[in-house]
């Protein structure tokens, strides 16, 4: 099991590609990163904390960068109140507490071939660090699924890049609709392993159907914490 360590960081870059989404670079003050793809972390905005006693507030998010990378890339949309912290406070150069690695999304047993991976909005992020991680070349013929709320909203194309050769189906709300978990469940079968992440709502629908049409719990891998 990896060890759970507090980083002091900064914020190295921030961007703001479509209302209420940033995406938020940080680099370590006290020794690399260290994690494997699919996990996440706790972030603390807390100015007086020193790096010892309590823990203070904090929220968790998904690494969107791959362990290979010196800095770490979150991207998050502003929905309650520590997200509005947050675009308050992470400005370049700002310090926050980061303490990681936590979660076992890609560590779970699961077969490597025909894997499906279904995720709407924000909650690509750990795909991304799966995506463009070296581990990735282990997955045989895997099948990727994503959702969005518009075009605009798909921010990931350099990410994206890495698996045009698996020529994932991308279903933008506005136009097509959302994704069409009975076409997906079609198109793959029953013998698959089925990554989901996004919304609570859209996992416990996603998982409530599948299970209901032959697909084993432990076929379902979900990345719920939120």
């Amino acid at each position: 099991m990896a060890i759970v360590k507090k980083y002091k960081s900064f914020v190295t870059s921030v961007s703001n590609p479509v209302p209420g989404v940033y995406t938020v670079e940080f680099r370590s003050l006290n020794g690399r990163f260290k994690y494997l793809p699919g996990q996440f972390l706790h972030l603390a905005l807390d100015n007086d904390y020193d790096g010892s006693g309590q823990w203070p507030e904090s929220r968790c998010f998904s690494m969107q960068s791959n362990p290979d990378e010196e800095n770490i890339r979150i991207t998050y949309a502003v929905k309650g109140r520590f997200t509005k912290m947050m675009e308050q406070h992470l400005k370049v150069g700002s310090e926050v507490w980061l303490k990681l690695p936590y979660g076992d999304l890609f560590t779970r047993p699961h077969d490597k071939v025909n894997t499906v991976f279904i995720a709407g909005g924000t909650g690509i992020t750990p795909f991304l660090s799966l995506f463009t991680h070296s581990s990735f070349a282990e997955y045989k013929n895997p099948r990727i699924y994503l959702g969005f709320r518009s075009k605009a909203y798909n921010i990931y194309d350099k990410e994206l890049n890495f698996v045009r050769l698996c020529k994932p189906k991308i279903y933008y709300n506005d136009v097509e609709g959302q994704l069409d978990i009975q076409r997906i469940l079609e198109e793959n079968g029953a013998t698959c392993d089925y990554f989901i992440i996004g919304p609570p709502a859209m996992i416990k629908s996603i998982e409530n159907y599948l299970t209901g049409n032959s697909i084993e719990k432990d076929q379902i891998k979900t990345d719920d914490w939120e």
